[in-house]
Protein backbone atom coordinates (compact mmCIF):
# COMPACT_ATOMS: atom_id res chain seq x y z
CA UNK A 1 0.00 0.00 0.00
CA UNK A 2 1.36 2.97 -1.10
CA UNK A 3 1.53 6.83 0.98
CA UNK A 4 -1.89 8.15 -1.19
CA UNK A 5 -3.73 4.93 -0.96
CA UNK A 6 -3.32 5.07 2.59
CA UNK A 7 -4.19 8.65 2.95
CA UNK A 8 -7.51 8.31 0.85
CA UNK A 9 -8.34 5.19 2.57
CA UNK A 10 -7.95 6.71 6.13
CA UNK A 11 -9.53 9.93 4.76
CA UNK A 12 -12.93 7.21 3.06
CA UNK A 13 -12.96 5.37 6.61
CA UNK A 14 -13.25 9.23 8.64
CA UNK A 15 -16.38 10.68 6.83
CA UNK A 16 -17.77 6.64 6.66
CA UNK A 17 -17.37 6.90 10.43
CA UNK A 18 -18.89 9.82 11.10
CA UNK A 19 -22.60 10.10 12.28
CA UNK A 20 -24.64 11.56 10.29
CA UNK A 21 -26.63 14.93 10.85
CA UNK A 22 -30.00 14.06 11.71
CA UNK A 23 -32.92 16.07 10.65
CA UNK A 24 -35.48 17.54 13.28
CA UNK A 25 -38.37 15.82 14.21
CA UNK A 26 -41.03 17.23 12.46
CA UNK A 27 -44.34 18.12 14.84
CA UNK A 28 -47.32 18.48 12.98
CA UNK A 29 -49.64 20.87 14.49
CA UNK A 30 -53.49 21.60 14.20
CA UNK A 31 -54.87 24.63 14.96
CA UNK A 32 -57.48 27.12 15.57
CA UNK A 33 -56.88 29.77 12.54
CA UNK A 34 -57.09 33.18 15.53
CA UNK A 35 -54.86 31.03 18.15
CA UNK A 36 -51.78 33.46 19.34
CA UNK A 37 -51.05 31.23 22.23
CA UNK A 38 -50.93 27.83 19.86
CA UNK A 39 -48.94 30.06 17.40
CA UNK A 40 -46.16 30.50 20.60
CA UNK A 41 -46.38 26.97 21.66
CA UNK A 42 -45.37 26.30 18.15
CA UNK A 43 -42.22 28.28 18.36
CA UNK A 44 -41.50 26.76 21.88
CA UNK A 45 -41.29 23.50 20.02
CA UNK A 46 -39.08 25.39 17.11
CA UNK A 47 -36.64 26.93 19.91
CA UNK A 48 -36.39 23.28 21.19
CA UNK A 49 -35.37 21.67 18.01
CA UNK A 50 -38.12 20.34 16.88
CA UNK A 51 -39.34 21.68 13.03
CA UNK A 52 -42.64 22.04 12.82
CA UNK A 53 -45.89 21.79 10.38
CA UNK A 54 -48.56 24.22 11.79
CA UNK A 55 -52.04 23.96 10.21
CA UNK A 56 -54.82 26.04 10.86
CA UNK A 57 -58.22 24.04 10.67
CA UNK A 58 -61.88 25.16 11.85
CA UNK A 59 -63.03 23.94 15.30
CA UNK A 60 -65.18 21.17 14.31
CA UNK A 61 -62.43 19.17 12.28
CA UNK A 62 -60.01 20.38 15.33
CA UNK A 63 -62.41 18.24 17.41
CA UNK A 64 -62.88 15.51 15.11
CA UNK A 65 -58.88 15.09 15.01
CA UNK A 66 -58.81 14.88 19.01
CA UNK A 67 -61.67 12.32 19.00
CA UNK A 68 -59.51 10.23 15.83
CA UNK A 69 -56.68 10.60 18.12
CA UNK A 70 -58.05 9.23 21.24
CA UNK A 71 -57.51 12.60 23.30
CA UNK A 72 -61.46 13.25 25.13
CA UNK A 73 -63.28 16.42 26.11
CA UNK A 74 -61.56 16.01 29.65
CA UNK A 75 -58.11 15.90 28.43
CA UNK A 76 -58.53 18.74 25.63
CA UNK A 77 -57.00 21.99 25.13
CA UNK A 78 -56.45 24.49 22.38
CA UNK A 79 -54.31 22.69 19.87
CA UNK A 80 -53.50 18.89 18.89
CA UNK A 81 -50.17 17.66 17.21
CA UNK A 82 -48.42 14.93 16.18
CA UNK A 83 -44.73 13.75 16.55
CA UNK A 84 -42.88 10.39 15.80
CA UNK A 85 -46.85 8.46 16.30
CA UNK A 86 -47.52 10.14 19.30
CA UNK A 87 -50.58 12.51 19.55
CA UNK A 88 -49.65 15.61 21.82
CA UNK A 89 -52.70 17.58 23.31
CA UNK A 90 -52.00 21.19 24.23
CA UNK A 91 -49.41 23.17 26.04
CA UNK A 92 -46.87 20.22 26.93
CA UNK A 93 -43.05 21.27 27.57
CA UNK A 94 -40.84 20.32 24.84
CA UNK A 95 -38.66 18.63 27.85
CA UNK A 96 -41.95 16.63 28.26
CA UNK A 97 -41.66 15.35 24.66
CA UNK A 98 -38.07 14.75 24.45
CA UNK A 99 -38.52 12.62 27.20
CA UNK A 100 -41.66 10.68 25.40
CA UNK A 101 -39.18 9.89 22.78
CA UNK A 102 -36.40 8.66 24.06
CA UNK A 103 -38.52 6.48 26.58
CA UNK A 104 -41.08 5.47 24.18
CA UNK A 105 -43.86 4.20 26.21
CA UNK A 106 -46.46 2.02 25.00
CA UNK A 107 -49.17 4.99 24.88
CA UNK A 108 -51.36 7.33 22.80
CA UNK A 109 -49.11 10.35 23.66
CA UNK A 110 -49.07 13.25 26.07
CA UNK A 111 -51.86 16.00 27.04
CA UNK A 112 -51.59 18.88 29.27
CA UNK A 113 -55.47 19.73 29.97
CA UNK A 114 -56.83 23.45 29.63
CA UNK A 115 -54.42 26.22 28.94
CA UNK A 116 -52.47 26.72 32.52
CA UNK A 117 -50.84 29.90 32.72
CA UNK A 118 -46.96 29.81 32.88
CA UNK A 119 -46.97 26.69 30.05
CA UNK A 120 -45.06 26.91 27.02
CA UNK A 121 -46.81 29.59 24.86
CA UNK A 122 -48.99 30.45 27.99
CA UNK A 123 -46.54 32.48 29.37
CA UNK A 124 -47.64 35.76 31.59
CA UNK A 125 -44.98 37.52 33.20
CA UNK A 126 -43.85 35.36 35.97
CA UNK A 127 -46.91 33.61 36.88
CA UNK A 128 -46.29 30.10 36.87
CA UNK A 129 -49.81 28.18 38.06
CA UNK A 130 -48.87 24.29 38.87
CA UNK A 131 -49.80 21.64 36.22
CA UNK A 132 -49.55 17.93 35.07
CA UNK A 133 -48.39 16.35 31.77
CA UNK A 134 -50.44 13.50 31.84
CA UNK A 135 -49.41 10.17 30.12
CA UNK A 136 -52.44 9.25 27.89
CA UNK A 137 -52.52 5.47 27.75
CA UNK A 138 -54.45 3.21 25.03
CA UNK A 139 -56.90 2.44 27.08
CA UNK A 140 -57.59 6.27 27.67
CA UNK A 141 -56.77 6.26 31.05
CA UNK A 142 -54.00 8.83 32.06
CA UNK A 143 -51.11 8.73 34.43
CA UNK A 144 -48.97 11.60 35.80
CA UNK A 145 -45.94 11.87 33.67
CA UNK A 146 -44.26 15.24 34.78
CA UNK A 147 -45.51 17.41 37.27
CA UNK A 148 -44.70 21.41 36.95
CA UNK A 149 -44.37 24.65 38.81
Amino acid sequence: MNRRHFILTALGTALLARPALAAPLRVEIYKSPTCGCCTAWADHMTQAGFATDTRDVEQDMLWAIKERSGITPELGSCHTAFVEGYVIEGHVPADDIQRLLAERPDALGLAVPGMPIGSPGMEMGGQVDAFDTLLVLRDGTTDVFQRHG
